[in-house]
């Protein structure tokens, strides 16, 4: 991708980060618009890795919008461009830390937790210090979580992992809603490492930046790190009013990994304080947010399969048209354009087995006046009671096909004298056949036989099965010629 196409997709790439801070400031409306405008604008020659970071970055947009099938749909096409090589460069770092976090709102957490890891290294290998500041933050706000909602043994150790991560976030350059993200995400890890204080510090900054600017997400996150202090103070009043603080505000910019766990901390807090109608509300919220997700999730689900089903539908249809496009409708046999297809690959690998290709070709006799005597429909009736003859005869893997009119082909594979043994199986078959039940009266058919083997291809073949069936139909018809191939293809002298 040139230098143009890098910038363009930089411009995309900073449009599509600006709509999800929309988001972040209860403006879900402009969101939308920005968003349905934006789908619009996707140039056809990017690198994997751009995007991968674009279509995972719309995923998480339309997961905030609600727009689920979108997102499972976005996310997907991605995901197939992360898993098809190793990771490298910023945009990958984006790719996969975006991924990530979409994810951990759908609940896919050991998924998460390795693309998040991987993002932090490659943002390491990279040397992009925005990126990395962006793929620490992900990866220790996501620890955070998962510790709280761990065990009390596993907490500690993953607080502290998250605590080392943010804090290094914290000294690079980065945009500043990344800064507010790490700085809540470090004071969430600093009280869970029971350095109280230091997380109060930390949380009243937050929460002063993210009132500040507007920030509805840093907002919430600072006040539940301070609902998590007074709740460490036993100030549980206090903590309480946090903790609806931040509920509200993640109802706001429907964030709905966040709201589940605010929720459940505001539950456990009024049952603290024995307010029952408190708790209920919040049990409601987190339930409400729960259903939410889960429907939100079994809605993508059954139009994930819905179009699954329809793509596999049309799969069938193709295959079906692509079958009878290569196939006889009179006796079900492969026509002239399957064999023009698959003779090829069969004289091919003939040639690296090191077998003889051998042409058979047939031609039916007396079919005019078959045809004459008892009408077309008996003589269609008779042409595929041969087909059926010649499949009797062939192997499952030969190649049988009508050519044209009462003219069949056998293109078969083998050594010794495959061929003519093939050939006088096939003329035995249709001389001795009971011909009565479907002719009558009306003269039975038999069959001449042209024979041709050797290296070539199938026009080659053909011709010379041509000259042989031609002899077999002036030396007294129903009969097998089989002449040298070199011999009949030979100019005359």
């Amino acid at each position: 991708m040139d230098q143009d196409e890098q910038d363009r997709a930089g411009e995309i790439i900073r449009a599509d980060r600006e709509i999800r801070e929309l988001l972040n400031t209860d403006r879900s409306a402009d969101a939308g618009t920005r968003f349905d405008e934006s789908l619009n604008t996707l140039p056809v020659d990017l690198d994997q890795w751009s995007r991968a970071a674009i279509l995972t970055g719309r995923a998480v947009t339309a997961w905030r919008l609600r727009r689920i099938p979108l997102a499972l749909e976005l996310a997907a096409e991605g995901w197939t461009d992360i898993d098809s090589e190793h990771p490298a460069g910023a945009r990958a770092v984006m790719a996969m830390s975006l991924l990530g976090y979409l994810l951990t709102g759908i609940g896919h957490h050991q998924a998460a937790m390795t693309l998040l890891r991987a993002a932090v290294q490659a943002a390491r290998e990279s040397g992009d210090e925005a990126e990395l500041a962006v793929a620490l933050q992900r990866l220790g706000g996501t620890i955070n979580f998962e510790a709280v909602n761990g065990s009390a043994a596993a907490a500690g150790p993953m607080f502290a992992e998250s605590r080392e991560l943010l804090a290094e976030g914290l000294t690079l350059r980065t945009h500043e809603s990344v800064r507010l993200g790490l700085l809540g995400a470090y004071g969430a890890a600093l009280v869970g490492c029971g350095e109280i204080d230091a997380g109060e510090k930390v949380a009243l900054q937050t929460l002063e930046a993210g009132l500040a600017a507007g920030d509805r997400w840093t907002t919430a996150v600072g006040n539940w790190v301070l609902s998590s202090v007074r709740r460490r103070q036993d100030a549980l009043v206090e903590a309480r009013t946090f903790a609806a603080n931040a509920v509200r505000q993640a109802e706001m910019i429907n964030d709905i990994s966040l709201l589940t766990r605010f929720s459940t901390d505001l539950a456990d807090i009024c049952a603290a304080l024995d307010d029952y109608a408190g708790e209920a509300t919040a049990l409601r919220r987190n339930v409400s947010a729960r259903q939410t997700a889960m429907s939100m999730m079994q809605e993508g689900l059954r139009q994930a399969l819905e179009q699954r089903r329809l793509a596999i539908q049309a799969q069938r249809l193709a295959t079906a048209a692509q079958e009878a496009a290569v196939r006889d409708p009179l006796t079900g046999l492969t026509n002239r354009l399957g064999l023009e297809h698959t003779a090829p690959k069969v004289l091919a690998n003939a040639g690296t087995a090191g077998l003889t290709p051998w042409l058979v070709l047939i031609d039916v006799d007396w079919f005019k006046e078959i045809n004459d005597d008892a009408g077309h429909a008996v003589g269609d009736s008779a042409l595929r009671e041969i087909a059926e003859l010649l499949r009797g005869e062939c192997r499952a893997n030969d190649l049988v096909a009508r050519w044209a009119g009462d003219e069949f082909i056998i293109l078969l594979v083998g050594d010794g004298q495959l061929g003519p043994v093939v050939a006088e199986r096939i003329r035995a078959a249709v001389d001795g056949h009971d011909w009565r039940s479907r002719l009558g009266a009306a003269r039975r058919p038999t069959v001449s036989i042209g024979v041709a083997s050797g290296r070539g291809s199938l026009e080659h073949l053909f011709a010379a099965a041509d000259t042989a069936l031609y002899l077999a139909k002036r030396n007294g018809r129903n009969r097998v010629e089989w002449p040298d191939l070199d011999q009949a293809m030979s100019p005359p002298r």
